[in-house]
């Protein structure tokens, strides 16, 4: 135990944010540019190292938390860092992106602050770079046998890193003109940063892993020609399949998914173009969805400089504390403001809002309204009743609307992808590609690692995913691997 008082003694430290008004002028992220060194030794001497260590467990990736808190405190850096990069391949995503249900998991979480987990993990990420624990690691002795991945989000980069490592020739094949799915193009800038991924595809490259990028599965190239190239097939295509609105006006211009807006805004930083397609600049802006993609579309559009932007969320408001259903150490829904929130609750222009929610809880959506001309002028909405979410009658009100974005999550891959028909993948009632326990498909050979076959997930579960395909893909071209699976297909978190 690094500090046996430290969580009597330390007090908790967060990561420091810039002032939202600052933030909203510009795209890069909303945290303080210093050095996180000076406090985090101490946030890491909170850590009781506990007996039975819950926040491991709570970990899809088994970090050794205890461990590389210890190793913080007392300045081993090298040491930390071999710890943290044993069981996560990119620590700098999940330090950024993940909602670290290890902290929720926390003992100090049962009636005080947890553990800082995240700062230290990232903290610890940024030093491995700084301290060259980050190196290629091409392998020694290459197998002879090759490996496509199909897909180059999260969990088919940690597939292909994992594979490349153990010395098979892993090619990665990318629809998009760039690499990185949802981390590239679905995750905007104000929350991670395109040059650390750049970094990562960097390594990754100088390890031997081959990328082809614009490429189609099924289209551009044929699915029985890459299976013939290959002795192992993994899809890691993500989740893309987005859930609609079926209400009356859902057909009128100004109504958009998510995933057509978030996009655009990150190309326009990309520096693909000026402007983007569909931009909020001077609408009133109203977003249907309560999750993270639906914040993301809030800071978006505040950077835009949205006229207003209304956030609406079908449950109900959670509290401030777990509910009696959800107890320590499950990963509560409780209210939480994102940084978007904190930027739309600064940047309130009038009095009489002032410090108010841009969240609507209880809403049922109920019509789109338009003008003449076709376009969304209104949206009218109910409030939901509570176990149902039934709209309740004599509740409806109208908000102006010249921009609506779904933001309402996702299903599973494409139905109509050539490379499911080609394949002839079964598919679960979820939408998701069916596959064992060992992440394999019926079809010998092709295998499913993340969202695709999970269903929506976070991204801690996506490298999991990926690293336990890995090992299963190893297993499947060796007859027996020495790569860690830290889960099972199977598996499923205690809550999200």
């Amino acid at each position: 135990m690094a500090d046996p008082q430290g969580f009597l003694t330390t007090p908790s430290r967060p990561r420091a944010r810039r002032p939202a008004g600052a933030r909203v002028a510009d795209w890069n992220e909303v945290y303080q540019g210093q050095s996180l060194l000076p406090i985090i030794g101490g946030q890491a001497g909170r850590c009781m190292d506990c007996g039975i260590p819950f926040c491991h467990d709570a970990c899809p990736l088994g970090n050794l938390i205890p461990d590389w808190n210890d190793l913080v405190f007392r300045e081993d850096w090298q040491r930390a860092a071999d710890r943290l990069l044993a069981t996560n391949n990119f620590p700098e995503f999940t330090g950024r992106l993940c909602p670290a249900p290890c902290e929720s998991a926390c003992v100090l979480a049962i009636d005080s602050d947890p553990v800082t987990i995240k700062n230290i993990e990232i903290t610890i990420a940024e030093r491995a770079w700084q301290l060259d624990r980050e190196r290629p690691l091409p392998p020694l002795d290459p197998s002879g046998r090759s490996v496509a991945i199909i897909g180059s989000g999260p969990a088919g980069l940690a597939c292909a890193q994992q594979l490349t490592r153990a010395g098979h020739r892993t090619v990665v094949y990318e629809r998009a003109d760039r690499i990185g799915g949802l981390l590239r193009y679905g995750i905007p800038n104000f929350r991670l940063e395109k040059h650390y991924l750049d970094r990562r595809i960097e390594q990754l490259s100088a390890e031997g892993t081959e990328f082809h990028t614009g490429v189609t599965v099924g289209r551009d190239i044929s699915t029985a020609e890459l299976r013939a190239r290959c002795d192992a097939l993994v899809i890691a295509v993500g989740a893309t399949r987005w859930r609609d609105l079926p209400v009356p006006g859902r057909q009128l211009a100004g109504v958009h998914q998510a995933m057509e807006y978030l996009p655009l805004a990150n190309r326009v930083v990309e520096g693909d173009f000026a402007t983007p397609a569909i931009d909020a600049e001077g609408k009133q802006v109203v977003i249907v969805g309560g999750g993270d993609t639906a914040a993301d579309c809030l800071g978006t559009a505040l950077r835009q400089h949205a006229a207003a932007v209304t956030q609406l969320d079908i449950n109900p408001r959670p509290g401030e504390r777990r509910a009696a259903g959800q107890p320590w150490p499950v990963h509560p829904r409780t209210y939480r403001m994102t940084t978007s929130h904190e930027e739309a609750e600064a940047l309130t222009r009038t009095a009489a809002q002032a410090g108010a929610d841009a969240r609507i809880f209880s809403a049922a959506t109920l019509r789109l309204d338009g003008d003449p001309h076709g376009h969304v002028t209104a949206l009218r909405l109910a409030e939901a009743e509570p176990v149902d979410r039934r709209p309740r009658a004599g509740t409806d009100q109208l908000i102006p609307a010249d921009l609506v974005l779904l933001a309402l999550g996702f299903d599973g891959p494409e139905p109509d992808s050539p490379l499911l028909h080609d394949l002839a993948l079964h598919l679960t009632a979820e939408g998701a590609i069916a596959r064992d326990e060992q992440f394999a498909t019926h079809q010998d050979g092709v295998f499913v690692a993340g969202d695709a076959g999970r269903g929506q997930s976070l991204i801690v579960w996506a490298i999991a995913e990926g690293r336990s395909a890995a090992a299963a893909v190893d297993r499947y071209l060796t007859g027996a691997t020495a790569l860690p699976a830290p889960i099972t297909a199977a598996d499923r978190p205690l809550a999200l």
